[in-house]
């Protein structure tokens, strides 16, 4: 499961018990020392005791649209010549906010996100050394987060195609962009002067 963090959802899904009983999970959290901890949809589990054994069932329709969500919001990034002020990914609407003084044409970002998305570009990823970032500030596109670093210093980090975008991330994402299938460029708002939020809405293929 993945937890809450970078702006993504924690997953969701279902608790499977030996007896048969099934409970609905609401999210995944990180609790003390990064530890998964499972919430469940309608409170404690009474009759759950340590030790007992367990299926974790991921809810994939709605991991698979927020991996979906997330690389496309990678592909927004890579489009918008601006460093990024904030942002928030859902099931079906994503945003990122960038410090811009005007907003991009609609239309032609579209465009450009679904022919980023028709292109069939690789997306893995790896982990580098924080030297090795800290030699590429311009990796870091988040103005105000810092990317996470594991307990040795190391920076996880997803790259898309050859040169599409390359940047630290701890996100889920799809193998390929044609796994998005389409996006629509929703509203894009004006949140202060040099402060533009662009909605995008997924749209996969049937």
């Amino acid at each position: 499961f993945y937890a809450t963090g970078g702006g993504q959802p924690g997953d969701s899904g279902t608790l499977v018990l030996k007896d048969g009983r099934s409970i609905a999970l609401n999210t995944c959290i990180k609790g003390e020392s990064e530890q998964l901890v499972l919430l469940p949809a309608d409170g404690p589990i009474e009759s759950l005791e340590a030790g007992a054994e367990v299926e974790a069932v991921l809810d994939w329709g709605r991991r698979f649209a927020h991996m979906a969500m997330h690389t496309s919001l990678h592909l927004l990034c890579a489009s918008i010549d601006a460093g990024v002020t904030g942002g928030s990914i859902g099931a079906e609407k994503s945003r990122l906010d960038f410090d811009l003084e005007e907003a991009p044409d609609k239309e032609a970002l579209e465009v450009r996100l679904n022919d980023l998305i028709a292109g069939e570009h690789d997306v893995q990823a790896s982990t580098i050394t924080a030297e090795e970032l800290d030699a590429q500030p311009e990796l870091v596109r988040t103005m105000s987060v810092a990317p996470p670093r594991d307990a040795s210093g190391l920076i996880r980090v997803v790259r898309i195609g050859a040169d599409v975008d390359f940047q630290p991330c701890g996100g889920t994402h799809v193998a390929n962009t044609r796994e998005i299938g389409r996006v629509r460029v929703g509203k894009i708002e004006k949140k202060g002067k040099q402060n533009r939020r662009i909605n995008i809405h997924w749209e996969p293929e049937a």
